[in-house]
């Protein structure tokens, strides 16, 4: 997501750098590039787990993902549709096994539907709810 949202960005502001014509559009451009290119690094790290918020950053992450990823399966409450409920998956599995879930796929859901830090953020949010 981080990257797709990079290249967006990069890729307008090129194609606005591209458009200037005299040298006070060209500056305006560049202004506008420069604020585009700060934003975009503000966003991603704000969307970024920190490690020393704590818990709260990544149960906050963790709620995110799965309502990019997971919702239309389990539900906007965790109370299942397609896939099973996962209201009270933490005390059937471990974090480690919701981890082996989610890389491995299990019953109807594929493997690596979240990957990496998403993976981690969701599990650790899903293995909290007992």
């Amino acid at each position: 997501m981080k990257k797709s949202l990079l290249a967006l960005i990069l890729g307008s502001s090129v194609a606005l750098a591209a458009c200037g014509g005299g040298n006070d559009a060209a500056k305006d451009t560049e202004e506008a590039v420069d604020e585009v290119e700060q934003n975009t690094e503000e966003a991603v790290d704000e969307a970024t787990p920190k490690e020393d918020a704590g818990d709260t950053t990544t149960a906050a992450a963790g709620e995110e993902v799965y309502k990019q990823s997971c919702i239309s399966c389990h539900g906007g409450n965790l109370e299942g549709g397609f896939g099973p409920a996962l209201d009270k998956v933490g005390a059937k599995y471990s974090k480690d096994e919701i981890l082996d879930i989610l890389a491995n796929g299990k019953g109807q859901m594929p493997a690596k539907v979240v990957e990496g830090e998403n993976a981690e953020a969701v599990a650790s949010w899903l293995a909290e709810k007992k």
